[in-house]
């Protein structure tokens, strides 16, 4: 059954952070995106539907996270990147409902305890950026990174697609 309320999906707190002011050859800048994806997904994702969905065999979630890495309007490095969500029957005693859910998330599973903890691996992103400089001009730049994330349509879900936009940094690239 999907939710029938105004609520919608969206992107909050986008934030780029930088470890270094200047990147040179020998030392590239390691660049830190943190944001989240509330609303009416994260709100969607709960043991009930699980379980219900579930039960008409619709049991993965797929989340594509595209990247784009800019300098002004120019993109310098894009990513891709995805999230998942496998029900499955559970007997863990830890665990007090009959349908659970694994999150994989960089290539490594989790098993959460609970539906915030499910939330938090799946719809909170905190991704690694390294950056060389070899891919940039001598020179100021502000970067920014354009968010793309998308799934598809599931009992408990529509198929959405939403953006957002990180803050500016700036950095200076050193031939």
């Amino acid at each position: 059954m999907i939710p029938s309320g105004k609520l919608s999906s969206y992107i909050t707190g986008a934030t780029l952070e930088k470890s270094h002011d200047s990147a040179s050859p020998d030392r590239p800048v390691t660049l830190n995106l943190s944001f989240k994806i509330d609303g009416e997904i994260r709100e969607a994702f709960s043991q009930k539907n699980w379980e219900r969905a579930y039960n008409k065999h619709d049991n993965g979630f797929r989340m594509t996270i595209e990247v784009d890495v800019k300098s002004g309007r120019k993109t310098i490095m894009p990513l891709k990147f995805v999230r998942k969500a496998a029900l499955f029957w559970t007997r863990t005693p830890k665990i007090p409902h009959r349908i659970w859910v694994s999150i994989v998330k960089d290539d490594t599973p989790y098993y959460p305890l609970t539906v915030e903890e499910a939330q938090s691996l799946l719809f909170d992103v905190n991704k690694i950026i390294e950056l060389a400089a070899s891919g940039l001009p001598a020179g100021a730049h502000r970067l920014s990174a354009d968010i793309r994330v998308s799934w598809g349509k599931h009992d408990y879900a529509q198929a959405t697609e939403i953006s957002g936009r990180s803050n500016e940094v700036e950095l200076r690239a050193i031939a």
